[in-house]
């Protein structure tokens, strides 16, 4: 017996290199879940909001200065107009990107389906068809310690979830909007 103490902390090494590879589509199923059950605690979990919110801040303020373009960037009145847009595109990042803003969005999405008769069996007073924007994603690692999700919208465009780990956790923390193409 004594001759195979070695394969107990390798069974655990095992064990704990597998939890790491299926945490990110461990991770994903939560947020899948959460959504669909519009539960914004569970949400909470999976989700990484701060560098969420840092992260799309960044992207809109990047989009927002390509579309002033130069001209608009050099001039005076075109500097205090994109601090000012600028300031709006953080503020409704900051609203949106939190578990109140996503609950409100789920609940608008869950209006909408009502509305338009997207229910579970076409009748209106019945529970809407669930939001499932994970569904067809393509799913891959892009290093041991970043996990990407690639959903396309029904023009085609790229939207890439993008989470990382965080100790032996994973949590989305960039969503990459497909704002380049809208640039062009």
């Amino acid at each position: 017996m004594k001759k195979y103490w070695w394969i107990i902390p390798l069974l655990l090494l095992l064990a704990l290199g597998a939890y790491v590879v299926a945490g990110p589509y461990l991770a994903l199923r939560g947020i899948s879940q959460a959504i669909e059950q519009q539960d914004t605690a569970a949400l909470e979990r999976h989700v990484d909001f701060p560098r969420l919110r840092a992260n799309l801040k960044a992207q809109l303020d990047d989009y927002v200065v390509r579309r002033a373009g130069i001209d608009t960037q050099s001039s005076l009145l075109g500097g205090i107009a994109l601090q000012l847009a600028g300031g709006l595109t953080g503020a409704g990042v900051d609203t949106m990107v939190t578990p109140l803003g996503i609950g409100a969005l789920l609940q608008g999405h869950q209006l909408w389906k009502r509305a338009s008769g997207e229910t579970i069996d076409g009748d209106t007073w019945s529970r809407p068809m669930p939001a499932r924007p994970l569904k067809d994603a393509r799913k891959h690692f892009e290093s041991t310690s970043r996990f990407t999700a690639t959903v396309l919208t029904e023009s085609g465009d790229p939207v890439v979830f993008v989470l990382d780990r965080q100790g032996l956790r994973w949590r989305l923390t960039d969503i990459r909007l497909p704002l380049s193409r809208a640039t062009r």
